[in-house]
């Protein structure tokens, strides 16, 4: 084990830039060189076998669905506003599900990152800000897996939250030992931890005896109240933040990439296809787990009561007793710590995708993984020394809300990508898809803009 860590950080410099790659386009490399192209196709002529070699990348993204902030906003949903909020759960993910596909369309027929189209396209300067916009958005997002992954600890194993918070930097070694074995045991992990986030909500579910019918009729039918209260406002644009992640567009245009397919036009036609089963399968589980969530939260507080439970700690406590089994409250937190490992993973690879796409600078996994996980511990640290537990609470939903303001920066350039056929050729976007995603781009901009409003006059 020494010897193959030791291997793994010599291997590769902690930073390589050389002159080539700063005189050069970034496009000159392909997304993520190291996985390019790594993962094997069946040639068999049954469909099946081939889309089984597809499978992954959307489960990849679809773990930054389901992590600790989701978490957090869907129990404060729930708990407050009982069945209310899940029409936008169930709108979020028909936006991600929408979103993702531009996003691996436009990896596939491009053969280029959302990241280094941008480049490409918008030059240096514009490209450092929107880097920094997309490394914020990597940061708020691995802050909520600090905060989940160390509440885990502390409820499972009574570890106190600081102490938790700083063992959530060793992960690093985990990563490295995953891209040592190969990009497939990346996935295969991930895709086990989602069955057990599944499975441990399916129980959970079963235990919390929701209405059902009324769950239902509110997963599709939207309640005016949700833009006219500025408190459920404020909580739905949280579950927009932390559905549709803008860190997850670069990502999936990146790792779409790591199939092994024909790169002619009849192969690339193949290769969307599939990955568009294979991206919305996953977002669908996830969809699932959010739901899962905000329906156990309503079942369990909202209708005993509890309306101010939105802390995962709270829940974790309240879980067992209300609910009247014992396991309950376990099975909560064994899951959070599933969710929080899981996202880690897929935050890395989106922080590299948009370093070496933006700015065209390349770390080394350990080094890019060690300043992802500091920019999180450190605002989780001192808001924990200062505030204790009822301080990440709050940082937990205002992560996600940052999430939904960067969203526009990834969003727009996406929509303009795959709407031209200068760069899309026949994989252009069809008017009607056009007019759906810029539609989508907007009310996610107008729904922030509102919120900024919102806050403005609660101060």
């Amino acid at each position: 084990m020494a010897y193959w860590i030791q291997r793994s950080f010599s291997s590769l410099s902690p930073i390589q830039m050389s002159t080539e790659a700063i005189t050069q386009p970034a496009a000159v490399q392909p997304s993520l060189p190291e996985v390019h192209s790594s993962v094997a196709v069946s040639r068999s002529p049954y469909s099946w076998r081939r889309l089984l070699g597809f499978l992954g990348p959307g489960f990849l993204i679809a773990v930054g669905y389901m992590d600790p902030g989701n978490w957090a906003t869907d129990i404060a949903g729930g708990s407050r506003f009982g069945y209310t909020l899940l029409f936008v759960v169930m709108a979020s993910n028909l936006m991600a599900i929408l979103l993702q596909s531009l996003s691996l369309k436009l990896g596939v027929a491009t053969e280029r990152d959302l990241a280094q189209l941008c480049h490409e396209e918008y030059g240096p300067k514009v490209s450092f800000a929107l880097w920094i916009f997309a490394e914020i958005a990597i940061a708020a997002c691995d802050l909520a897996e600090v905060i989940g992954s160390a509440i885990a600890l502390e409820l499972l194993f009574h570890i106190p939250l600081f102490y938790g918070v700083l063992i959530t930097g060793l992960d690093v070694l985990l990563i490295l030992l995953l891209q040592h074995w190969g990009f497939r045991y990346v996935e295969a992990l991930v895709i086990a931890l989602i069955g057990a986030i599944i499975a441990l909500f399916g129980v959970q579910m079963f235990f919390s005896r929701p209405d059902y019918l009324p769950a239902l009729r509110a997963l599709f039918i939207p309640s005016p109240s949700i833009v006219t209260n500025p408190d459920m406002l404020y909580i739905a644009i949280g579950i927009l933040g932390a559905t549709v992640m803008p860190h997850n567009l670069y990502l999936h245009s990146s790792i779409v990439q790591s199939r092994r397919y024909q790169r002619t036009p009849g192969g690339k036609r193949e290769a969307i296809r599939m990955a568009n089963i294979d991206s919305a399968f996953a977002l669908t589980v996830a969809l699932f787990v959010n739901v899962a969530i905000l329906i156990v939260a309503a079942a369990v507080f909202h209708r005993s009561g509890h309306f101010d439970v939105a802390a995962i700690q709270d829940a974790y406590k309240l879980l067992s007793p209300l609910v009247g089994a014992a396991g309950a409250s376990t099975l909560f937190a064994v899951a959070l710590l599933a969710s929080g490992q899981n996202s880690s993973i897929t935050g890395t690879l989106a922080g590299q995708v948009v370093m070496e796409g933006f700015v065209n600078i390349r770390l080394a996994p350990w080094l890019r993984r060690l300043i992802t996980r500091s920019l999180a511990i450190i605002p989780t640290i001192v808001v924990v020394a200062i505030t204790g537990e009822q301080g990440t609470e709050k940082l937990l939903i205002f992560s996600q809300v940052i999430l939904s303001l960067q969203l526009s920066f990834a969003v727009v350039p996406l929509v303009l990508f795959t709407s031209s056929r200068a760069r899309m050729g026949e994989f252009v976007n069809a008017r009607w898809l056009q007019a759906l995603s810029w539609l989508t781009a907007l009310l996610i901009a107008v729904f922030n803009a509102w919120l900024l409003v919102q806050t403005a006059r609660g101060h």
